[in-house]
């Protein structure tokens, strides 16, 4: 079995030539290779976290206090909680800052005011299960421990994610492009994404990455599965259902119901000519996307009923008269100015210019792999070719979709990390390594460089993030 990928120039190209990268990786086990690295990146990210609590205070306290379960604010209130946290509470609560304070709370507590409803409700779940479960078994700390056991459930949460979307992005390269050294660098790459500390913190980002990176692979088996009706549906079903999950965590997760509307208008043609078989897959994608878009639509119902209908007392807030009422787009639009050309201001120019490269790198790897010629070829195989291609497009198509996104509606800046759970760009650049591209190692260098800056700004509480 043979196959073409984004490391060769065309389908029928001659392997690619032997670079420095393909020496070192081309003969390693694998997964030794993916625990090592991850170990050794986490313990940098680990070290700057740590160095900024011996620095002194963050900018802000108030993960410290959050952490800590405290409300002192003056300063000597401030030493005393980081007293009372030692070592290991001050370093988790420098990776409760920013969003993670929201994330924690909701943890805690539930969602309390409107704004929070902004934030996914996957992570906190997860958090709050994972540790109802842990008291039920008699081996959770006490609340009153002097660190929230939350945040510490948090960090944990976040990292086992982030390296188990490492394994799984291996695992989906090997199955879309059948190149060991190409699915090896790509998920090389994810451990060092630009996401940074934000795939080490309580944040979703991890989780995301993770669920959708699944979500893929199980899209990816419904491929090889085409002689199998009944395994391929099952295949779709699931990965809409996982799509649906991840959606939970970040809303941007919405755009891989693209992969399903891209599949079910390229089978619509053979409508007259299968039609059982054509009808039995247009239902599977229908289900799987309806899966993905209930990660959203679940939220919002149970947001409505919370605050449109009247029930708990509470009066109806604006957004219940809209004609499609969502907490989300008001809360994000009322709180955050978040809406569409709302970011484009002189004082924002900095944050965009951060966000270049990223925009770049998905922009450009999107469009070429839409219009390229390196496309999954499988030998002997050309339906199961045609649904990897077909799959590997849509995903280019949802990540060019993010960087318009960003562009014109986000805080821009956000897309360095967001754009860690999308797979084909790791792929894009994986290729150009392997081919001693010299745009491959600079934005190697960019990454390395962006998520090291990012962990000392992040864990000082101090802008952009």
């Amino acid at each position: 079995m043979t196959a073409s990928s984004p490391s060769s120039k065309s389908p029928r190209a001659h392997a690619p030539p032997t670079t420095p990268t393909t020496r070192i990786l081309s003969t390693a086990q694998p997964y030794k290779t993916l625990v090592a690295a991850f170990l050794i990146w986490k313990a940098v990210l680990f070290a700057i976290a740590l160095g900024s609590t011996l620095v002194g205070d963050a900018y802000d306290t108030s993960a410290g206090l959050l952490v800590h379960g405290g409300v002192e604010t003056t300063r000597r209130g401030q030493q005393r909680v980081r007293q009372r946290l030692g070592l290991i509470g001050g370093l988790v609560s420098r990776f409760a800052s920013w969003d993670a304070i929201y994330f924690l709370s909701s943890a805690k507590r539930g969602y309390l005011f409107e704004q929070e409803w902004a934030f996914g409700a996957g992570l906190p779940i997860v958090v709050r299960g994972i540790l109802q479960g842990a008291r039920h078994l008699g081996i959770a700390p006490p609340a009153d421990g002097g660190v929230l056991p939350e945040a510490v459930i948090g960090v944990v949460v976040a990292n086992t994610a982030h390296f188990l979307s490492v394994i799984v992005l291996f695992r989906l390269g090997r199955i879309v492009w059948r190149d060991h050294t190409l699915s090896l660098v790509a998920a090389l790459l994810h451990i060092i994404s630009p996401a940074g500390m934000f795939l080490t913190a309580p944040y979703m980002e991890s989780s995301y990455a993770f669920l959708a990176f699944t979500g893929y692979l199980l899209f990816a088996l419904s491929c090889q599965a085409e002689k199998r009706p009944l395994s391929r549906d099952v295949y779709l079903v699931i990965s809409g259902i996982i799509f649906g999950l991840a959606t939970a965590f970040r809303s941007n997760g919405i755009l891989n119901g693209i992969p399903f509307a891209w599949e079910v208008l390229r089978h619509l043609p053979s409508l007259p000519q299968k039609p059982f078989d054509t009808i039995r897959r247009l239902a599977a994608l229908g289900i799987g996307g309806i899966c993905v878009a209930l990660g959203s639509i679940i939220p919002q119902a149970i947001a409505y009923g919370q605050f449109c209908s009247g029930a708990s007392g509470v009066e109806p807030r604006p957004w219940c008269e809209a004609y499609l009422p969502s907490i989300f787009t008001f809360v994000q639009e009322h709180y955050w100015n978040v809406g569409f050309l709302r970011y484009w201001t002189i004082s924002n120019l900095p944050l965009f210019l951060l966000a270049t490269p990223m925009l770049v790198i998905l922009v450009r790897s999107g469009a070429e792999q839409l219009t390229s010629a390196r496309q999954p070829m499988v030998a002997a195989k050309p339906v199961e070719s045609a649904q990897l291609t077909s799959l590997v497009q849509s995903a280019a198509a949802a990540q060019f979709v993010l960087a318009v996104l960003a562009i014109v509606m986000y805080h821009v800046q956000i897309i360095t990390r967001i754009s860690s759970g999308y797979p084909l760009w790791y792929w894009w650049v994986a290729g150009s390594l392997i081919r001693g591209e010299k745009m491959g190692g600079h934005i190697v260098k960019f990454m390395v460089l962006y998520a090291l800056i990012q962990g000392v700004l992040f864990t000082s509480f101090l802008p952009p993030a």
